[in-house]
């Protein structure tokens, strides 16, 4: 078994080229994830100009959200049929087009197909596939890469917001616009530093692999050359292979771990967006100046950058690395106890340590969203994972918005509003804990019984195909005749 591991599994080289494909992905995510947050600053001139009202108006960064998240798994599809670098120029190439083209808009409904749909479509081809890309070169310090990775999106929108600001004043929104699709065209260039480790890819595929078939299925040979039936059904091969090939990239839907991990990441889109939302609107509803209530957003990014890299370096701790999991349920339940106490933060001073709780927490899950799915689905799964994965946040970033606005104009409050995102963040970190407590308690069972003398061990009789330990193991299967 131990010489099994030691041939199947090839560890990445946990640096070198790899923290290019780090620096690739944190401008990846300052391209996609902190442009996105600054499409709010342009509210103010789309009402004023379309002479529309803020709930039409507030589609347009749903729809960039939301396309971003829907279109997550086609991003991860063109990364493993063609390669991830085609996906990050191509993304690149459209969503620079998007903006390029909404600097022209003659209408909001322009504007929903340029900026919403058209942009959107373009980040979600870059953002899955670069962030695979940095768990395929790291293994030790797989959290610290990728916290460095995703603190693009609070350094950018830290440093973007005054400067989009700026451009408004100086150029109109219209040439804002034209000079973030010239900024975001950089994804192109992201895109050229992504280079592929093919070797190690296959090496680390749970399937037997070998030099000659990447499944393992050898022709016939008579001496040494293949026979004419195997040359005769080659084709067949083929197909069958690339059918293959397809059912396996999404073998990981069936794993229980998954399906409970799915469910969570559920709860947990349908409460992060409205602190982000309704931040800056309460501040002003409680007296907090407008100076002031923009100020508490800039902290809220700052901080997010800290908890980014501090919290990826401590769970790579050898002290901690088994508790990943552990980590990661306590900064969203955390995060969801922030948003409880809101409420009762009435004013600028008391609002600032809520940015500064929320913004670290918030940095911290998000670093280890990739590392926690890679644990549970492994390295070659992780690209098709992490596309359903943002998949699964598409509809709570588009639908729970609004739904905090109708919380807000039928109850004339924000506690509804900010209790329903607490409320769903707690649940999402509970559903982890609750069926973590229930397998330990399954395998205490366990153990118990395979100390009583009657208990007849079936290990040797039975293969287990999934393994949570030892999920890179690759499992060689003798041919039966």
């Amino acid at each position: 078994m131990a010489q099994e591991k030691k041939k199947g599994g090839v560890l990445p080289p946990d640096g070198g080229w790899g923290w290019m494909i780090v620096a690739g992905c944190f401008v990846v995510t300052v391209c996609t994830r902190a442009v996105t947050r600054c499409i709010s600053i342009f509210f103010v001139e789309f009402q004023m100009h379309f002479a529309r009202d803020y709930s039409g108006t507030a589609w347009i960064h749903s729809l960039v959200d939301c396309t971003t998240m829907l279109c997550a798994p086609l991003g991860s599809l063109i990364g493993n049929r063609l390669s991830c670098r085609v996906a990050v120029i191509l993304g690149g190439f459209l969503s620079s087009i998007g903006l390029v083209l909404s600097s022209f808009a003659t209408s909001l409904e322009y504007l929903y197909l340029t900026l919403g749909v058209l942009t959107g479509l373009g980040f979600a081809l870059c953002y899955t596939p670069a962030i695979a890309m940095v768990g395929l070169y790291f293994c030790e310090r797989k959290a610290l890469a990728y916290g460095i990775a995703m603190s693009g999106s609070g350094i950018g929108t830290f440093i973007l917001a005054p400067v989009v600001q700026l451009l408004i004043e100086h150029y109109s929104w219209r040439g804002a616009l034209l000079i973030l699709g010239g900024f975001v065209s950089n994804l192109c260039v992201c895109g050229a530093l992504i280079r592929p480790i093919i070797l190690k890819e296959e090496e680390a595929c749970p399937l037997p692999v070998d030099s000659e078939c990447e499944y393992g299925v050898k022709p016939p040979m008579v001496n040494g050359v293949p026979s004419g039936k195997a040359v005769g059904d080659k084709l067949e091969i083929d197909a069958k292979q690339r059918c293959l090939r397809s059912m396996q990239e999404y073998n990981f839907l069936l794993i229980p771990d998954f399906l409970v991990l799915a469910g969570s990441f559920l709860l947990l889109a349908s409460g992060c967006s409205l602190p982000f939302v309704y931040l800056v609107p309460y501040a002003l509803d409680v007296g907090v100046s407008h100076q002031h209530a923009a100020f508490l957003m800039s902290i809220l990014g700052v901080i997010d950058i800290i908890g980014n890299i501090t919290f990826g370096w401590l769970t790579d701790r050898r002290c901690l690395k088994k508790y990943r999991n552990i980590c990661y349920m306590f900064a969203v339940g955390m995060e969801g106890l922030c948003c409880l106490f809101i409420p009762l933060l009435r004013t600028f001073a008391l609002l600032v340590p809520f940015s500064v709780l929320y913004g670290y927490f918030d940095g911290a899950y998000v670093a280890l969203i990739p590392v926690v799915t890679s644990d549970v689905v492994g390295t070659t799964y992780l690209s098709s994972a992490l596309g359903v994965v943002y998949f699964l946040h598409a509809v709570p970033y588009l639908v729970s918005p609004p739904i905090g606005g109708w919380l807000v104009d039928t109850t004339g409050t924000y506690t509804a509003t900010f209790f329903l995102s607490g409320f769903a963040l707690i649940s999402s970190s509970l559903l982890l804990f609750s069926v973590a407590v229930i397998r330990r308690c399954q395998r205490n069972q366990k153990n118990s019984l395979r100390k009583d003398p009657k208990w007849v061990s079936c290990e040797d009789k039975q293969v287990d195909y999934y393994t949570s330990k030892k999920k890179d193991l690759m499992i060689i299967i003798p041919a039966t005749s």
